[in-house]
């Protein structure tokens, strides 16, 4: 999940905790369409952070207007005024063939997000159409002229990544992909249970734990950090795209390295 903070918004719409959706109607309130639709899991995926998957499948139009991994909807859980903005955490592919909607959803307390994640599977929530445009992958294809994608996330921000990763950029055809993935120690590293998935489609995953316990042998500190110490950055910056999502000075400091070695800031596709 990726949480926006939005100024408020005020709602008239009320709606009981147990209301289930018996059609795909939508409420239109003020310019936004509102579609009612039940949570058909919620459980944890690592300290602090749940896994919220949102039946669609009585909203088909809804679901078809996903299209492209890094976009993102509002989401408002009863008696709740101020909505959250989630990235959408499932490939496009899965709310076609499976009528849902997966997120990463971080529970920050006195927050929407902390309300959601306290609900239990029936319950009700109201979803905004689907925003944003999304990771542009075509900035970095084809992959025979673009062999080197480097892909920073830290916390939540790995939700649109998975989405990425899942609906595939042609990773196996690239000589070198890099996921460095940030998280304070393995306990807040959600997904996991997908490195080994990943990696087989071409993702080399690089976890970078800031707050490591003791044993961890892998990278520590900082993804920007793990970064700046890797043998191979950049062989040939022409060549190289880049995926960002996470904690915002993580993709300022990535960034200002990237550019300085030659690599293109068209080709840098952001979500933060």
């Amino acid at each position: 999940m990726f949480i926006l903070r939005r100024p408020h918004l005020t709602r008239h719409l009320r709606f009981s905790r147990n209301n289930r959706v018996s059609s795909a109607a939508a409420v239109r309130h003020d310019a936004t369409l509102w579609t009612p639709a039940p949570l058909s899991l919620v459980e944890s995926a690592a300290e602090s952070l749940f896994h919220i998957s949102i039946d669609i499948s009585n909203s088909p139009d809804l679901a078809a207007s996903y299209t492209r991994p890094g976009q993102y909807l509002q989401l408002r859980v009863p008696d709740v005024e101020r909505p959250s903005f989630l990235a959408i955490a499932s490939p496009p592919s899965f709310a076609a063939a499976s009528g849902a909607f997966e997120f990463l959803v971080k529970s920050i307390a006195g927050s929407t997000a902390e309300i959601l994640c306290g609900l239990k599977r029936g319950e009700t929530v109201e979803l905004s159409s689907v925003m944003g445009h999304g990771f542009d992958v075509d900035q970095i294809d084809p992959p025979e002229e673009y062999s080197t994608v480097l892909i920073f996330a830290t916390g939540s921000g790995i939700s649109p990544i998975r989405s990425l990763i899942e609906t595939g950029f042609g990773a196996d055809r690239r000589s070198d992909v890099r996921l460095y993935y940030g998280a304070r120690n393995l306990k807040r590293m959600a997904y996991q249970e997908k490195f080994k998935e990943w990696e087989s489609s071409g993702v080399k995953v690089v976890p970078v734990l800031s707050q490591p316990d003791d044993g961890w042998r892998g990278e520590t500190g900082y993804v920007q950090a793990a970064f700046a110490r890797a043998a191979k950055q950049v062989s040939d910056p022409s060549a190289t795209g880049v995926v960002l999502c996470g904690q915002r000075q993580m993709a300022e400091e990535i960034t200002a390295m990237l550019v300085a070695d030659g690599v293109s800031n068209d080709k840098m596709l952001k979500n933060f």
